[in-house]
């Protein structure tokens, strides 16, 4: 092989513009399963429910034991984890819910690392990093990764889960074998590829590499030659930076250098790739997704390094060009230059290799764990205080942010008795140490510039004697002197303060800590983050552990024209004073795009700033404004308006005149083409100066176009045509010639007209040939551009300002709302119809926006209809009873999408909201009864008596609560409405608004069941009273029953055949609900005296009337509904099936209005 020439693959792939380009040709299949053959240590989970939802039974479609994994209902951070055991390329992942169950995950993060520790999240290219889950327990919902992850863990962190059930998980992942070769830089070692020539002279290049860095600076890849040429590819404050010059040694020194730095957070431990395309000058630069594509500087186009190539840091600084810089600290694989694998060769240990110190071919991982403060308001980290030493107090940490506000440590110290407090704390991008005695007595140092910036920074607070000193990376210590010895007295609190703390511990004159903390020393005594995650030591609040969540919010930067990025943790803000733009993002011109816009707000004749591509990514241009009674001129001056005589020039040494308007040839075509006519006048004087030669037409003199080209028509006539105004105006001096100035005369001439052809304008120069005879001379004048007319195109309007909700693309619901919180100038929380104070969805309807109205999802209620107002009512027989089955056996229902929060995730077993009305003529009767595995129940029953009972069970060992809260006879026929909510030990029934205390504050566990009516299976468990009632069961009527989130009746009615509903005895839909109404509505009517008798059967007779009329035309509008319902039915998947009926699209009382935003 010979080093300095490029072999036929390496040509193929540089005639390519971009690598990837190769890549997405090559055909190979990379969607394997990789868990197929994982044993069962490879599933690992924060906690598990139970041995049989342990993390083994979480492979998808997998039924046996549990049917998935499921946490400990106390996980507050559940996640589950699977261990690929070797390094894999993964593609996609799957998930799926706990099989046959209510438990899934709706959303999700997927964390991903080489060694169990230091996670990185995966986000999507918008930079969203959740992942849209399940909305049922079967349905495989996939995610093809927009770009593959090499790893050997992948972690999923549920997010949101369904509310009526519990965290359920069944996953996949897809790829394929990963190999690579790999090599271990110390910080002091590197790779020399050396030539087996002087010097290697290259046109093409083609370097690619990946690299993880523990440092933020460091030298990937140098070469050099003497003749001025280098490349330098090197991480700079954790930047990606090419240094690359073609010059040589004619060229001035910094003419042909060029720096393009990509990325930021590079030295995050994780994986980066790189790739480095040269062909001539033409670079293509990528880091990861993102590609910079530029144009090397210099008159050279070959890349001329002498002797070697080095990797790793640069051995022998000292020549031209070369940077004094750190050597790299990290792991780089499969380095490849010109198709050579340099570590492959350095592994075998080939002559053209020389390693330079300690490099190792296996990749070194140190567990640097840090954790994540995400809150500006609740985060904290507490700490235990260490013994006191002889040394004093010491603390040292490593953070990295962007907020330049925010506190680091606060503990309270002791100092002759008198309470006192060391504060470490960020104030505007400095770092502070406060020494605090009172509100008056204080004393301070600061130091540092901008810690902000989101790189790390070490920091230690130390005691020594009567004195504190604070000491920043590498910058002189500070001190405060103190007056008496310090002593700690309670923990130690890094971030920021509990909400609610005893005492005064902790004290915050800031906000809390947004940002990452690592190796947190407390006396020289190393903090173990997940002994503090398990609950082992210490207490926290708000804090993702082994992970730094920071985002670089300014890269790509979305701040236009301009605009210059700033950021905090959680946003970014784009500075647009002197870009000429306003907005979120300096998007919105301040200047308006016309001469003809600034008329129409008032304005008169004058220079103004114009900007004709509106948001666009033109700057503004300087012009006049010529507003005129009939038009509107704008004027565009160049350098040269004025005559000039032209002199002693030839065909072969023409006369030139570049003309320069101010503005880029950009900004003047986009001007032309949003004006309807433009028109720029030139006028030629002439004696004894042709325009064209007489014998052959050629051209003596021209004008150039826009675009630099040669135009030979002159003023007034249309191109393509090598002619005067006169000819068209036939008026020429000698009618042999298509010029006056072709007459070729000795007196004075003129040829003057206007340019008006849109696409050849503005006139960019001039050139004259034929002045150089005897006698010869001309004059010319080039007048400025000038265009009327606004044609007001799509390119100059602004964006759009309003709301946008429900978008739906190809039947693909999108996140607006969190992808608002990645979006510059976009704000979640679109006001819609849900929005509206008018409630149109009530009884626990759930109100769901749609494009043309909303819905009411009456999934979590006891009713239905279109407003979740119509009561559902069933009548039972004698022995006839429901029985909702909360756990096994499972439901076949198909499930529906919560979108719910993990907070309301997990149901309170220590409350209870129930709600029902019946109608009976039976006592004693079982109106409801709900045990558990434990033995545990409540019953609400009729006494022999009619009298309503309420039984709490809720120790089998002790005696059960009994309340009485109505003692008259409520087994007459009439209709009452029950409701009944347990917070704890205090019980709540709304019938006559009573409150009753249970003797002793327990918890329901291991809910089992739910019966209406006669109770057949586990009277043992019940009191003798509660057990009589339990078998006369139940004869009327139930409507509206609700228990929590389950609406037993609807379940029934809508379920029947389901093993979540056990039916016995013969049940009737009924409405007896709404005509108890109507007989209240009925016996209302009986107060009237006999004197109103005849008023009141008018008002019968006209309402009848009203209703004959009414029930036309429901009967019309309900078939109109249903026919909707249908039509809207397929557009549902995300509603539990069997509710489906319950769901109307409430289009026809929104028919006539219209949503504005203002």
């Amino acid at each position: 092989w010979n080093p300095g020439t490029i072999s036929s693959p390496c040509l193929i792939l540089l005639c390519i513009p971009n690598l990837s380009l190769l890549f997405s040709l090559k055909t190979y299949s990379c969607d394997g399963s990789l868990t197929s053959g994982l044993p069962a240590a490879s599933f690992q989970s924060s906690s598990h429910f139970s041995e049989s939802r342990a993390a083994y039974f979480a492979k998808l479609n997998r039924r046996d034991g549990g049917g998935g994994w499921s946490p400990q209902l106390t996980d507050k951070s559940p996640w589950f984890q699977l261990d690929l055991r070797v390094r894999m390329e993964v593609t996609a992942v799957a998930t799926q819910g706990r099989y046959g169950s209510h438990d899934w995950v709706s959303a999700y993060m997927l964390l991903y690392s080489d060694t169990g520790r230091v996670w990185k999240q995966y986000r999507h290219e918008d930079s969203v990093g959740r992942l849209v889950g399940n909305s049922n327990s079967d349905t495989v919902v996939h995610h093809k990764l927009s770009q593959s992850i090499r790893t050997r863990f992948l972690r999923f962190v549920p997010v949101e889960w369904n509310s009526s059930g519990r965290v359920g998980l069944r996953v996949e992942a897809y790829g394929c074998a990963y190999k690579s070769y790999v090599a271990d830089f110390d910080g002091r070692s590197s790779l020399l590829y050396r030539f087996n020539q002087k010097s290697m002279s290259t046109v093409k290049d083609v370097i690619s590499l990946r690299f993880k860095s523990r440092q933020a600076e460091g030298v990937l890849l140098h070469g050099e030659g003497q003749r001025g040429d280098y490349i330098t590819l090197e991480l700079h404050r954790g930047r990606l930076a090419l240094h690359l010059n073609l010059d040589d040694t004619r060229v001035r020194a910094s003419s042909g250098r060029m720096v393009v730095t990509l990325g930021s957070l590079l030295d995050d431990q994780h994986w980066h790739s790189v790739l480095i395309e040269r062909f001539n000058k033409q670079v293509n630069f990528t880091l990861d997704r993102h590609t910079q594509h530029f144009r090397a500087k210099g008159d050279g186009d070959s890349l001329d390094v002498d002797y070697e190539l080095s990797f790793g840091g640069i051995p022998l600084p000292g020549k031209p060009g070369t940077f004094l810089r750190r050597n790299f600290h990290g792991c780089v694989e499969n380095l490849y230059y010109n198709g050579v694998n340099i570590i492959d060769l350095a592994k075998r240990r080939k002559p053209q290799i020389y390693s330079v110190g300690n490099v190792t071919f296996s990749c070194s991982e140190p567990q640097l764990v840090a954790a994540t403060f995400l809150s500006s308001s609740s985060s904290f980290l507490s700490l235990p205080a260490p013994a006191p030493t002889l040394e004093g107090l010491s603390v040292r940490l490593q953070f990295r942010t962007w907020n330049p506000d925010g506190l680091l440590l606060s503990t309270r110290m002791v100092s002759e008795e008198e309470p006192c407090y060391l504060l470490l704390q960020i104030s505007s991008g400095r770092l502070r140490l406060t020494h605090h005695t009172s509100d008056l007595k204080t004393s301070e140092v600061s130091t540092g510039q901008r810690v902000n910036d989101g790189l790390w920074h070490l920091v230690s607070v130390s005691t020594r004697g009567l004195q504190v000193t604070m000491t920043l990376d590498n910058e002189p210590a500070s001190s405060i002197q103190l007056e008496d010895y310090l002593e700690p007295r309670d923990n130690y609190y890094f971030g920021g303060c509990p909400v609610a703390q005893n005492g005064s511990s902790c004290i915050n004159p800031t906000m809390a800590f947004q940002g990452c903390m690592r190796l947190i020393l407390i006396n020289n005594q190393p903090t173990d983050f997940m002994l503090v995650q398990q609950g082992v030591m210490g207490s926290w609040n708000q804090l993702q552990f082994d992970i730094c969540g920071i985002q670089d919010r300014c890269l790509p930067s979305f701040c236009e024209n301009g605009g210059r990025c700033t950021q905090t943790w959680s946003s970014f803000h784009c500075d647009c004073a002197g870009t000429g733009y306003s907005g979120a993002t300096c998007h919105n011109s301040v200047y308006e795009s016309s001469c003809e816009a600034y008329r129409l707000a008032g304005s008169s004749s004058g220079d103004f700033s114009i900007d004709p591509d509106g948001s666009g990514p033109l700057g503004p241009i300087q012009v006049y404004c010529n507003m005129t009674e009939s038009k509107v001129w704008t004027v565009v001056h160049h350098n040269s308006t004025s005559q000039a005589r032209v002199r002693g020039s030839t065909l072969e040494k023409p006369y030139n005149m570049h003309f320069d308007y101010g503005a880029s040839p950009e900004q003047l075509r986009m001007l032309v083409a949003q004006s309807e006519y433009c028109q720029q006048k030139i006028t030629y004087q002439c004696r004894k100066s042709r325009l064209f030669n007489t014998w052959d037409g050629a051209p003596l003199s021209w004008w150039l176009d826009r675009s630099g080209e040669r135009r030979t028509y002159w003023g007034g006539v249309l191109p393509g045509v090598q002619q005067c105004a006169c000819s068209l105006e036939e008026n020429c001096i000698d009618l042999n010639y298509f010029c006056n100035c072709d007459a070729d005369r000795d007196s004075w001439e003129n040829d003057t007209g206007f340019l008006s052809y849109k696409e050849d304008l503005p006139v960019s120069g001039i050139a004259i040939g034929d002045t150089s005879r005897l006698n010869s001379e001309a004059v010319y004048s080039v007048g400025p551009l000038e265009c009327s007319g606004d044609r007001g195109t799509a390119t100059r309007q602004r964006g759009f300002l309003g709301c946008i909700r429900a978008l739906d693309v190809n039947g693909v619901s999108f996140d607006l709302d969190e992808r608002a919180k990645m979006t510059p100038g976009v704000s979640s929380g679109c006001p819609g119809h849900c929005s509206s104070s008018a409630g149109f969805c009530h009884n626990r309807g759930k109100c769901i926006e749609k494009s043309s109205g909303y819905v009411c999802d009456c999934t979590h209620s006891a009713y239905g209809g279109p407003s979740c107002k119509e009561e559902v009512s069933v009548s039972f027989e004698k022995g006839s009873s429901v029985t909702y089955t909360f756990q096994e056996p499972f439901s076949v229902m198909q499930n529906r999408t919560a979108q719910v929060s993990s907070a309301s995730s997990v149901y309170s077993k220590s409350r209870d909201n129930m709600a029902l009305s019946f109608l009976t003529t039976q006592s004693p009767a079982m109106l409801l009864t709900i045990n558990t595995f434990s033995q545990q129940y409540v019953a609400i029953i009729l006494a022999r008596n009619g009298s309503l009972q309420i039984w709490y069970r809720l120790h089998k060992e002790r005696r059960p609560s009994v309340f009485s809260p109505v003692l008259t006879n409520l087994a007459d026929g009439e209709l009452h409405r029950l409701r009944l909510h347990r917070e704890g030990k205090d019980v709540y029934v709304q019938v006559y608004n009573k409150k009753y205390s249970l003797s002793y504050d327990t918890e329901f566990n291991s809910m089992r069941s739910l019966t209406l009516g006669k109770v057949t299976a586990g009277n043992d468990a019940l009191d003798e009273e509660v057990a009589q009632a339990g078998s006369k069961g139940f004869v009327g009527c139930f409507s509206s029953v609700q228990y929590n989130h389950i609406a037993p009746l609807k379940a029934a009615l809508l379920n029947r055949g389901s093993s979540l509903v056990s039916i016995r005895g013969h049940l009737l839909e009924s409405n007896c609900g709404a005509l108890a109404d109507l007989s209240t509505s009925k016996s209302r009517l009986g107060v009237f005296g006999d004197e109103a008798l005849s008023s009141v059967s008018t008002v019968i007779f006209i309402t009848l009337c009203v209703v004959a009329v009414m029930a036309h035309f429901l009967y019309q509008h309900r078939q109109v509904r249903r026919t909707a319902s249908i039509q809207e039915k397929d557009h549902r998947h995300s509603l539990e099936a069997a509710y489906r009926a319950e769901l109307h699209l409430n289009n026809s009382m929104r028919d006539s209005m219209k949503e504005y935003y203002i």
